[in-house]
């Protein structure tokens, strides 16, 4: 059996892990309650045909798990794709094959599996546009050894946090680029 498959079966169930959950609950099922994919019904289709699965490597206090979580759940419920989540912090030896720019352990990560485990494609942890709002924001940040950067670092995750939580258009663009992936595999 491939070693993703067993990654996999360790994975929690959606239920399991909102169940866990103590960070940023009410923050997803907000946006899990306001997104709406897509009529897409094709590629739905077209990708249940595949009998891909997903494994995400995410936490609770994640802003971008947060947000990107409650789009891929829908994409699995309409496309059936099997969805499990396995905590970061405790599934290092798993997440440390997952590096950003080969050395940040961001997340989410999702990594889509075959029936025999083989990885097929992987995403994460932020769609471009997301990315970029991020990067725009950050800039104004004073430097780490500022007196000030801390004030000024909770009150960026406070303002990401409420720009996770209402952008429609940050929900569609983690979804187009979900799709594309999908699709180029």
């Amino acid at each position: 059996m491939s070693a993703l498959n067993e990654w996999f079966q360790k994975g929690l169930t959606v239920e399991e892990y909102r169940d866990q959950m103590t960070a940023h609950k009410e923050n997803m099922d907000e946006v899990s309650r306001q997104f709406s994919l897509p009529d897409d019904q094709e590629f739905f289709s077209e990708l249940a045909a595949r009998h891909i699965r997903a494994i995400v490597l995410t936490e609770d206090w994640c802003g971008d798990a947060m947000m990107n979580n409650p789009v891929l759940i829908a994409l699995g419920e309409a496309a059936d794709v099997e969805v499990r989540f396995l905590l970061r912090d405790s599934n290092l030896e798993l997440m440390d094959q997952y590096l950003t720019d080969g050395r940040a352990r961001s997340i989410p990560i999702f990594i889509f599996i075959d029936e025999e485990g083989r990885e097929v494609a992987k995403w994460g942890p932020r769609a471009k546009k997301v990315q970029s709002f991020v990067d725009e924001a950050r800039s104004s940040l004073p430097a780490k050894d500022d007196p000030a950067f801390k004030d000024g670092q909770d009150l960026l995750i406070k303002h990401l946090t409420s720009a996770y939580v209402e952008r429609k258009d940050f929900w569609m663009e983690v979804y187009a680029e979900l799709k594309q992936t999908l699709q180029t595999t």
